[in-house]
């Protein structure tokens, strides 16, 4: 009996957008099946399992602990093209979890000028820490630091990029580049993208 409930427990993600269906036979027994029951069963109950239901595949343990500590943050706008685009290409290669801010209007400015003490964009923040530009060594510097693993452990379907619609206003740390180093040089700035 045992054995039968732990399959079912088992089986049913597999099960998660099919029809399952409880019945007590003749006996008394309780039976759970995704067919339909013979003619003859009692008390039958047919359940939808939706596949929305289902919670996301959890995080490499790796991962939960330098997301954890150190969360990743990259404030991007819709006039940033390259720069951008280099920098979520090397977040995603590297399977790194992150929220992606799009700089929009002067609010978002404000927020960025305070946070990074400018309004350049790509703006990646690693923790706490806080670096201007894109330089793909920083970049890989600051996660290794944060304990990222160098390669994709995201399981199937886990999208890295969470695009998040307005910045969150962060205490604003000194700007930083790997190891001491100043930040990279100003690649694109984000006032270009507010509206006049």
């Amino acid at each position: 009996m045992r054995l039968r409930f732990l399959t079912l427990l088992l089986l049913l993600p597999l099960l998660a957008q099919a029809q399952l269906y409880r019945w007590v036979d003749a006996d008394g027994k309780v039976h759970y099946s995704d067919r339909v029951p013979a003619s003859g069963a009692k008390n039958v109950q047919k359940q939808s399992l939706p596949a929305a239901n289902a919670s996301p595949a959890p995080l490499p343990y790796a991962l939960q602990q330098a997301a954890g500590n150190f969360p990743v943050t990259l404030y991007t706008s819709e006039v940033c093209k390259d720069a951008c685009v280099r920098a979520r290409e090397l977040l995603e290669k590297r399977g790194v979890p992150y929220s992606d801010v799009n700089v929009k209007d002067e609010v978002d400015i404000a927020q960025l000028k305070t946070l990074s003490g400018d309004i350049v964009v790509p703006v990646m923040t690693v923790g706490r820490e806080v670096y201007k530009g894109f330089e793909s060594g920083i970049y890989k510097t600051a996660l290794d630091n944060a304990g990222y693993p160098t390669s994709s452990l995201l399981p199937a379907g886990v999208e890295a990029r969470r695009p998040v619609a307005k910045p969150v206003p962060k205490a604003a740390p000194a700007a930083a580049g790997a190891e001491g180093t100043p930040a990279a040089a100003p690649q694109e700035t984000a006032d270009t993208a507010a509206p006049k």
